[in-house]
């Protein structure tokens, strides 16, 4: 495991963005296709280097805060009018 740390400590942003264009297209810069395990360990390379260089916001899948937009309206109610309901 010492070697993938070592590895990520090794990445420069170029080689950083060269990965995630590998990732995203599903290619390398030459053409040849990635293979599975590419695409995962790619992945996790990108990963592991975004933790330690960039901010939690620019990192790959943030989504940023999480809240039902809901909480402050009222779903109304599309079935029935409140007039209808038995109770």
């Amino acid at each position: 495991m010492s070697s993938f740390l070592e590895a990520i400590e090794n990445i420069t942003p170029e080689i950083y963005e060269s990965l995630k264009l590998a990732v995203e297209i599903g290619k390398w810069p030459d053409g040849r296709k990635l293979t599975q395990e590419q695409k995962e360990l790619s992945l996790q390379a990108m990963i592991a280097w975004e933790m330690q260089n960039l901010p939690e916001e620019e990192r790959t899948g943030y989504m940023g805060p999480q809240e039902c937009k809901s909480k402050s309206e009222p779903v109304p109610n599309l079935l029935f009018k409140s007039s209808d309901t038995l109770h």
